[in-house]
């Protein structure tokens, strides 16, 4: 801890030289005891388990002395105010809330008495904070909140560092996946840590931090029959009709092809359209001026993405892409199922969702949430449902191993199957160890 003669020392020097030489930093593994002992004895809540993923920092003056402390953790499951700033629908939140993060501690350390330092902390901390988290858990942050209480704080330091406020909690806390009142309504604030994070987050078609392969965009149906184009011109246009310069199927096509170009962002999708061929913004269904064809602006294409539904934007590109895929040599679906970490419903159980992917391109093109009362087996025949997946090969995971499941691909769908046989299948396990497969083809020994 720090000494008396140290803090004075911070104390008495000149503020704005103390600020500058700051620097804030992730604490090493033998500092964590130091840690969560100073959090105990200083914060008003006490140190207590970060929940989920969890970075701890410090604040470090000029000649060592430690000044202030910070926890991160995973950020609330629910709070209606940040969703309705993002507007995300349900399922982008439980896939994307991992890019959101919490300041659930934050203690300026009580010998440290200089103007301005909480604020000058939290901005230091923000300008690492992502990339620290990317090093870490492999992917980066988006946005970041906080709850105060009113009664004990007034938020000035998140305020003076470009921090949001959004309103007021209802008064409850979240233990073991219930809610209980607690009658303390906390101030929430949010602060993003990257360039339109609300408009990135909500938009499934933005890419935020995956590495996917480009797709070739020149070598997919966009303006034949059948095309990209075909597919959008169902989706209502959000715009009011004055004003408008570009077809919204010419946008979203545009906003689209440069998504599978590895376009990472609404700005990426316009320097990706302001560089296309004059030959692909036509195809693309441009607007044509003088002989030439017109990308559309990056404030053009933000405007749109904002404002349109992006569920049905979604489900109209899946089935554009089952459509590309029908002419591949190889045709393969992978039908998989994940548990969100970190995500659970009211009562406590693990949100998990059931996704359709293209096996060569890697693209999910479908999914489906599944109930907590029941497991993926049912939810499969619903997720495929209303696709065209006649001929190709899907593959799922033992799980999967049904009777029905089989029927239903083979018998409705017309499609077959690749299933892994495991020990919740051991009847037809036996049965399949008793074939030797190995056999089968004869080895070419037996050739000889």
């Amino acid at each position: 801890m720090p000494r008396e003669s140290d803090a004075a020392r911070i104390g008495n020097s000149e503020p704005t030289l103390v600020l500058r030489s700051l620097s804030v930093r992730p604490i090493y593994s033998h500092e964590r005891e130091r840690w969560d002992l100073l959090m105990a004895q200083h914060h008003y809540l006490g140190h207590a388990t970060i929940v989920g993923n969890a970075l701890r920092y410090v604040a470090i003056s000029a000649d060592g002395q430690w000044v202030a402390l910070l926890g991160w953790g995973a950020a609330a499951f629910k709070c209606r105010p940040r969703d309705e700033w993002i507007g995300w629908s349900q399922a982008v939140q439980w896939q994307r809330l991992k890019l959101i993060a919490n300041n659930v501690r934050f203690l300026v350390l009580p010998e440290a008495h200089i103007p301005n330092l909480a604020s000058r902390v939290l901005s230091l901390n923000l300008k690492r904070l992502s990339g620290d988290w990317q090093a870490i858990y492999g992917h980066p942050l988006m946005l970041v909140e906080t709850f105060v209480d009113p009664i004990r704080f007034t938020g000035a330091c998140y305020r003076a560092a470009g921090w949001i406020v959004l309103g007021r909690t209802q008064g409850f806390r979240r233990n073991g996946g219930k809610y209980f009142y607690h009658a303390h309504p906390k101030t929430i604030l949010i602060r993003p840590v990257q360039r339109y994070a609300a408009e990135r987050l909500r938009n499934p078609l933005t890419i935020l931090y995956q590495e996917e392969l480009p797709v070739q965009v020149n070598s997919l149906n966009i303006d034949n029959p059948g095309g990209l184009l075909d597919c959008l011109r169902a989706l209502p246009d959000p715009r009011k009709a004055r004003g408008i310069r570009h077809r919204m199927i010419s946008i979203l096509a545009t906003a689209i092809a440069a998504a599978l170009s590895g376009a990472k962002g609404v700005t990426a999708m316009a320097e990706w359209a302001s560089r296309a061929s004059q030959p692909m913004l036509r195809r693309l269904g441009c607007r044509r001026k003088n002989n030439t064809y017109l990308p559309p602006s990056e404030p053009t294409i933000r405007r749109l993405l904002r404002d349109i539904d992006a569920q049905k934007v979604d489900d109209a590109v899946g089935r554009w892409l089952m459509e590309q895929n029908k002419n591949a040599e190889h045709r393969a679906l992978a039908v998989d199922g994940k548990t969100l970490r970190g995500a659970k419903r009211k009562d406590g159980t693990q949100i998990k969702l059931l996704s359709a992917i293209l096996h060569k391109e890697g693209i999910v093109i479908a999914q489906q949430d599944v109930p907590a009362e029941t497991n993926e087996i049912p939810v499969l025949p619903t997720l495929l449902a209303d696709m065209d997946i006649k001929g190709m090969v899907v593959t799922a995971d033992a799980i999967h191993t049904q009777k029905h499941t089989a029927t239903f691909l083979v018998r409705e769908k017309k499609a077959d199957y690749l299933f892994t046989v495991k020990d919740n299948q051991s009847t037809l396990k036996q049965d399949i160890e008793a074939l030797h497969l190995e056999a089968i083809p004869p080895s070419a020994r037996n050739h000889r």
